[in-house]
């Protein structure tokens, strides 16, 4: 969720399908950061993966992950 300054209502800007693994959308978020340009980085562990979503995007993308739980270089895993 993203809140404007004296907003009074919030606007999603990552995730806003439901849980799943979908590219709309997150299975237990980790962690979120938001870079200058208003990208959102999301660690989603229950997907193993990081996703980005560019300011004003309708879907993420997977940039790290997304092939599975493991040890391999395009793997990541998530400990419970």
């Amino acid at each position: 969720m993203k809140w404007v300054e004296g907003a009074k209502q919030g606007i999603v800007v990552a995730g806003d399908k439901g849980n799943g693994n979908d590219l709309t959308q997150l299975s237990y978020p980790e962690g979120v950061i938001v870079d200058q340009l208003g990208t959102v980085y999301v660690a989603n562990a229950g997907n193993d993966r990081i996703m980005r979503w560019p300011k004003g995007a309708t879907q993420g993308s997977v940039i790290v992950g997304g092939n599975g739980s493991g040890e391999q270089s395009n793997q990541l895993h998530f400990s419970a």
